[in-house]
């Protein structure tokens, strides 16, 4: 289960230190087997904030909460138009080097699969296939009444035309797809609903305080299994949804390396910890195996 974010977690003074070497990522990787579990700094090059890093998200914003989005109608249409608002960045995100390596290194054989935190559907978007998205996708929307799936883009346009003057400038951009608004700014947005049944829209994705759905889980616990080393990319691992797997594959004795610039909940576990930026890392790994990432992808539809 996804809870409510805090900044509670702080690194132990004995976790092992960051390195700059990204040899042991290499050597993972060219024995191949490799499973990834990306986050949201693995995103942040494209234009799209993390959470916890310095000056991340959670520094002035709170994700929606399951429980508020069905209690309230207020709530809920504070989010669509906050995240109509967000959706027109997430659409003109582009993948990054990182997103590409990762793609790269699937299309030589070299990992097993992608378990992503993210919902922004940019590891798709770079080229990879079959990417697990743990908490679901911004581009798709779920109608809690009569379970009709839907594409975002479809819901874009009726929020649109259902709220031709709303133009408001945000404070910011979240992960989550959240623009920064405030009550004033929300003002009399117009929330549509199912085109069905009249029921309540919910974007395809897992709240947070809202469980992960247990096929999906158990389905990345198999691929844990199966993989021969996992790789983190992005990720502060302080919510239990990513943490899990790494304890995983740890209790296995599976290799668990970690790329990501700070401090992570899961350092303990890993045999390295790359401190260095996403893009940089992994183009710096795809050198040392002489692999190509190729240009910049086409932006999301």
């Amino acid at each position: 289960m996804r809870m409510r974010p805090t900044l509670s977690w702080t690194p132990a003074g004995d976790l092992p230190p960051g390195t700059t070497d990204v040899a042991p990522v290499a050597d993972a990787l060219s024995a191949g087997g490799v499973l990834v579990v990306s986050g949201a700094g693995i995103s942040t090059e494209s234009g799209i904030p993390d959470y916890r890093s310095e000056g991340g998200s959670l520094s002035r914003h709170t994700p929606m909460t399951y429980q508020d989005f069905l209690g309230s109608a207020r709530a809920r249409r504070r989010y669509w138009a906050r995240s109509h608002l967000g959706w027109r960045t997430f659409g003109r995100a582009r993948p990054n080097a990182g997103h590409r390596a990762v793609a790269a290194f699937e299309r030589h054989g070299l990992l097993s699969g992608v378990i992503t935190q993210n919902v922004d559907g940019l590891h798709q978007a770079a080229g990879s296939g079959g990417v697990v998205e743990l908490h679901g996708s911004l581009d798709r929307v779920v109608c809690l009444s009569c379970g009709r799936f839907s594409a975002r883009r479809e819901l874009a346009v009726r929020l649109e035309e259902a709220n031709p003057l709303f133009e408001p400038v945000p404070a910011g951009i979240n992960p989550d797809g959240d623009a920064d608004l405030t009550d004033e700014q929300v003002g009399g947005f117009r929330v549509v609903p199912c085109t069905v049944c009249g029921g309540i829209l919910k974007p395809d994705v897992v709240f947070f305080g809202e469980a992960v759905p247990p096929g999906r889980v158990e389905h990345c616990r198999e691929l844990v299994r199966e993989a021969a080393s996992l790789l983190v990319l992005g990720s502060s691992l302080t919510v239990m949804s990513g943490l899990r797997f790494v304890r995983q594959a740890a209790q296995t004795g599976k290799p668990v390396l970690i790329v990501n610039r700070d401090p992570t909940r899961g350092d303990q576990h890993a045999v390295t910890r790359v401190a260095l930026p996403l893009g940089a890392a992994l183009t710096a790994v795809a050198g040392r195996l002489g692999i190509p990432l190729g240009g910049e992808a086409a932006p999301q539809a």
